[in-house]
């Protein structure tokens, strides 16, 4: 595994790495969703119908995820004792750029080092077959 000096520039092949914090709030899809999602809801429901339970929870758990005001944890670097925050995430993958990101790299870091053969190759095609 990888370490890094949480405070510092540290130097890595060819570039410097920086913490940084990630803002969801500062995004326009965030800014979007936080601002109209509420209509969207209140129109539906004046309307006499209802979104679906997973919807409502996608949208709830993606305006929570990388604020720090719904949850964090305090990190400390172990080199230069520069202290950051991290913010909670949502874990989602249907709605969230950033979590279905890093679950989309997840899984392609586990086809490629345990699934698919060791041989070299340039291109594969899943298909997941439908009932």
């Amino acid at each position: 595994m990888l370490q890094l000096s949480a405070g510092k520039d540290a130097v890595l092949g060819n570039g410097l790495v920086r913490f940084e914090r990630h803002r969801p709030e500062q995004t326009l899809l965030y800014q979007l969703v936080e601002q109209y999602y509420p209509v969207f809801e209140t129109q539906w429901a004046i309307e006499g119908r209802v979104l679906p339970n997973y919807v409502g929870q996608e949208f709830e758990s993606f305006l929570k995820c990388g604020r720090l005001e719904h949850g964090f944890l305090r990190v400390q670097c172990e080199s230069c004792r520069a202290e950051h925050l991290v913010a909670f995430s949502c874990k989602r993958r249907g709605f969230c750029p950033s979590c279905g990101a890093r679950r989309m790299a997840e899984s392609a870091v586990l086809l490629v080092d345990e699934v698919l053969p060791h041989k070299p190759m340039r291109q594969w095609v899943l298909s997941v077959p439908f009932p």
